[in-house]
């Protein structure tokens, strides 16, 4: 009898009964976060930092922890979080540092890749990552300058599909994706 399950779906399957859990990428923790396992080692879920960012793009997210909602709207890198963060889960002994090692994505949904207008995203972006060329017979599409992407979230929240997101710079698929 064959199954009418899908090869995703079976794979699935054989990597639980093997052990392999799927990896899912936890929740985007706030800027100047530790790596996940020593971030929820340290983080007490004081809601010190939600309550210090002047956005309120922080929000206690599973377990309680904090982590970034960017529909609500942008990271403007104040380090107010890092300030208040008595356990140093946020820890920003660099003035330079990055506040995390992620990048912006356009996915499918773009209204651009259905010929529809829409420069929402670019107008959006403070650090002018985001540029739309002019296509012959089309209208212009987003461009992404991965290199001056802030991962700020500016873009996020404006896009009307939802289209944008952001991912970890040295981004490896989850299962979901493959």
């Amino acid at each position: 009898m064959a199954s009418s399950a899908s090869p995703r779906a079976a794979n699935a399957r054989r990597s639980f009964l093997f052990g392999r859990t799927r990896a899912v990428e936890p929740a985007l923790r706030p800027p100047w976060g530790l790596d996940e396992d020593d971030f929820v080692a340290r983080c007490t879920r004081c809601d010190h930092c939600i309550e210090s960012c002047p956005t309120g793009i922080l929000l206690r997210m599973d377990g309680g922890f904090p982590g970034v909602d960017f529909s609500r709207g942008e990271c403007t890198f104040c380090a107010e979080c890092v300030a208040v963060c008595e356990p140093r889960a946020l820890v920003r002994d660099d003035a330079d540092a990055a506040p995390w090692a992620r990048v912006a994505v356009i996915g499918e949904a773009c209204l651009a890749a259905r010929g529809v207008e829409c420069r929402v995203c670019g107008e959006s972006c403070p650090a002018a990552a985001i540029r739309f060329r002019p296509r012959l017979g089309g209208v212009a599409f987003p461009e992404l300058d991965a290199a001056a992407c802030t991962a700020c979230g500016a873009c996020i929240g404006p896009c009307p599909t939802r289209a944008i997101d952001t991912r970890a710079r040295n981004h490896l698929p989850m299962e979901s994706e493959t």
